[in-house]
């Protein structure tokens, strides 16, 4: 595998593409243990008989094409959820847009197309319960019994349980929205993470000696508000940082729009303009409201020593993550 990532998308010429890849299907948001067992059924595969292994995946999500005015939680987007397919194997990954046209498409005519057409796949790995195409008209089970004609070999993953639960991207979002991360971070093999610039804020933090880095996350994300030990990664930093973070309104203050706001242990220097991976490796305590800051003081002062117990328990705990072309 090459040193970066390749990214095929449509606009890329047929020159530019791998003919002959085993390629894994799928939406993939969060690269969760039932999606990585897809991925490592396709590089198997792949291996097997010397071709490249490739992910197939869309965007924006279809549920975001079809209902834009829902908030819908990603679990990651698309640049996350490409660094974390170029950590598992794979030889890149195909990004489809899934527009009105491709809406429109048939399942019949996505696989003569774009599957045995423009990429000429060898082989193909899918979900049990994933369907693709017009009205949702392809399924494991159509690739099945289109196989023999097409010349190509289909593999449909069963899911994957933990502690005799099914695993998937719905529990996983469920899982964050209440707290959960020890089954957030079992279900995704590696704690969540969210990336994002470091804007200006209220400088509260500073004067109160927790400087923090503020990001501002989507609104669509649903995660518990509260107090969390962190895992902050920088660009071009091989170097992880830990911290105590604060999701949430800031009640004591403003009551404001969510916001992320990260101290860093051990870091001094300026963080506006980067761009940082926050990881969220355990869930401290709710946001509270106090009614004077010596008490909030207090209260930071008890969850960086909570945030510092729980980061000692998970030594080296972080996503694992690939350059992306």
């Amino acid at each position: 595998m090459t040193s970066s990532f390749p990214i095929i998308r449509d606009t890329t010429p047929a020159s530019a593409i791998p003919k002959g890849a085993v390629v894994a299907l799928g939406n993939f948001d969060g690269v969760h243990l039932g999606h990585r067992a897809v991925i490592g059924s396709a590089v198997e595969m792949a291996r097997k008989i010397g071709a490249p292994a490739l992910a197939i995946t869309f965007e924006p999500h279809p549920r975001s094409f079809f209902n834009p005015a829902a908030a819908h939680f990603r679990l990651t987007d698309e640049r996350a959820k490409l660094r974390l397919l170029a950590a598992t194997g794979l030889d890149g990954a195909v990004v489809l847009d899934f527009d009105a046209a491709r809406a429109g498409t048939t399942a019949h005519d996505f696989i003569n197309h774009e599957l045995i057409g423009r990429l000429g796949i060898r082989g193909i790995s899918i979900g049990y319960n994933f369907h693709f195409g017009k009205g949702r008209g392809g399924s494991p089970a159509l690739l099945a019994a289109e196989a023999p004609k097409l010349g190509i070999e289909v593999h449909i993953q069963t899911h994957i349980d933990l502690l005799g639960q099914p695993v998937s991207s719905s529990a996983i979002r469920a899982a964050l929205a209440e707290g959960r991360l020890d089954a957030a971070t079992a279900m995704l093999d590696g704690p969540w993470f969210v990336s994002g610039e470091v804007i200006h804020g209220e400088k509260r933090g500073r004067g109160l000696g927790f400087p923090t880095a503020n990001i501002r996350l989507p609104d669509s994300i649903a995660l518990r508000h509260g107090i969390y030990a962190v895992r902050v990664g920088r660009p071009g930093d091989a170097r992880r940082y830990d911290g105590v973070a604060s999701f949430g309104r800031r009640p004591t203050f403003d009551n404001g729009a969510p916001l992320l706001e990260t101290f860093l242990f051990d870091f001094n220097g300026d963080l506006y303009g980067e761009t940082l991976d926050v990881a969220f490796i355990a869930f401290l305590r709710d946001e509270l409201k106090f009614d004077q800051v010596e008490a909030l003081v207090q209260q930071m002062d008890a969850d960086s020593t909570a945030a510092c117990t729980a980061l000692a328990a998970a030594p080296g705990a972080f996503p694992k993550l690939g350059e992306i072309a």
